[in-house]
């Protein structure tokens, strides 16, 4: 779901997953697990404020013609298990690069039953052409689902040890 104004300057996914904050944690800033999901690339955060963030872009991108850095960033609040706020910008395309710096929340709220409720917030002011990507906007034109293949595939993995089809998004 976005909050959208044509697609809007911020944008809020919820996601409920059957496990741990830790576990989700572990999935969205440990190397090894964000390969495992969304576009398959590889996500490392040095996590203290001020650290970087990088994230790679996966062999089938990079085979495709994509750059190894597909995302930059900055840690800007660690609060493990509970909540990541980062900078991020997508440098793998030069028009959104050239949008500068736009801003993740991941809140993680450990509910009932085992169930934790993941809400990414995405920050995307004075970031058009980013925002509609996030969306899912340009999934038609083969750049993806965005944000909600990234938190589908998040869930899936961690619910069931198996990851979404990498090309499933297009």
């Amino acid at each position: 779901m976005t909050s959208a104004t044509a697609i809007g300057t911020t944008q809020v996914y919820r996601v409920y997953i059957k496990a741990t904050p830790q576990a989700i944690w572990d999935a969205i800033t440990k190397p090894e697990w964000t390969e495992r999901y969304g576009y398959g690339g590889r996500g490392e955060f040095d996590l203290r404020p001020g650290g970087a963030y990088t994230g790679y872009s996966s062999e089938g991108m990079r085979s495709a013609g994509a750059p190894d850095v597909a995302v930059d960033g900055e840690v800007l609040e660690v609060d493990p298990p509970r909540k990541l706020v980062q900078t991020f910008r997508m440098v793998m395309d030069p028009v959104m690069a050239a949008q500068g710096f736009t801003r993740v929340t991941y809140d993680i709220e450990e509910r009932k039953n085992g169930v934790t409720r993941v809400t990414l917030t995405h920050e995307l002011e004075g970031a058009p052409t980013l925002a509609v990507l996030m969306s899912g906007g340009m999934e038609d034109q083969g750049a993806g689902g965005g944000w909600n293949w990234v938190l589908s595939g998040l869930k899936t993995l961690l619910e069931t040890g198996q990851s979404l089809d990498p090309a499933g998004h297009q």
